[in-house]
């Protein structure tokens, strides 16, 4: 018999923001197939019996190639195992699910849905910071500061200068300078504020306050490594609210 193939957001880090729909699925599986953001107690939840396959990638060093995570997916679908296909995150927000899921449904495998608590949404949780907050942004904008190797950044800079919209930057660490030219090229206001969050809801996560002319240097000073996401808006400005300054800075999720 053929198996099927789960695909599983496991959130942003912290085992309780997983659903109880992925969790059952996860418990369910014959084989987990992780990535390398997928964290240690969410790992910790896999059935003690289920064979685990990495398949994690980090940047510029793509050890498991996309092609060949398909056909492992869907070579251990044909063996008739229940495969889990764990993701950080969304599997369909910047995670290449249904680039995978459309890959096994053409080979005629049965592919089920769980969603998880995209980065973004946890950060948002973590620190306070709204997404959208009434009077200062009417809109998100969840943008990839990532491109294959040898392509350009091309994102609609006009678009994302809205000043009434938060933009979220995912794998944007690298180009996080490109990114700020190009805003404040539209006409962004350089002191538009912005907020980094390394490993979002986890024991390790980290905050830096900047503007969005600032934030290439800051970013550079402060080491921020990924994954690290960036909230830019007027939104951040709320987090002055806290007992923090509005200034460069990193503190621990729990400072």
């Amino acid at each position: 018999m053929t198996g099927k193939v789960f695909l599983i957001g496991a959130g942003p880090g912290d085992p309780d923001l997983l659903t109880l729909r992925a969790l059952r699925m996860l418990k369910d599986a014959d084989v987990v197939v992780y990535d390398r953001l997928v964290s240690d107690e969410i790992m910790a939840l896999c059935p003690d019996q289920a064979e685990l396959i990495a398949v994690g990638k980090c940047p510029k060093n793509h050890l498991v190639t996309q092609d060949r995570i398909n056909e492992i997916l869907h070579e251990q679908a044909m063996m008739g195992r229940k495969v889990a296909r764990l993701k950080g995150g969304d599997p369909m927000i910047f995670g290449r699910g249904s680039e995978e899921a459309a890959y096994l449904i053409e080979r005629g495998i049965e592919v089920v849905y769980a969603p998880g608590i995209t980065a973004a949404q946890g950060a948002s949780c973590s620190t306070g910071v709204p997404l959208t907050h009434r009077g200062l942004a009417t809109s998100v904008q969840y943008v990839t500061g990532h491109r294959q190797a040898g392509k350009t950044l091309d994102l609609d800079w006009k678009r994302l200068a809205d000043p009434d919209t938060t933009v979220v930057i995912y794998m944007g660490v690298s180009n996080i300078g490109k990114i700020a030219v190009g805003l404040m090229t539209e006409g962004l206001s350089s002191s538009t504020p912005v907020m980094a969050v390394s490993r979002a809801t986890s024991p390790e996560e980290t905050r830096m306050v900047s503007t969005i002319g600032r934030v290439a240097q800051d970013a550079r000073d402060s080491g921020l490594e990924a994954p690290t996401l960036f909230i830019i808006g007027k939104v951040v400005s709320l987090y002055a609210e806290n007992p923090h300054d509005l200034a460069v800075e990193a503190v621990s999720a729990n400072g």
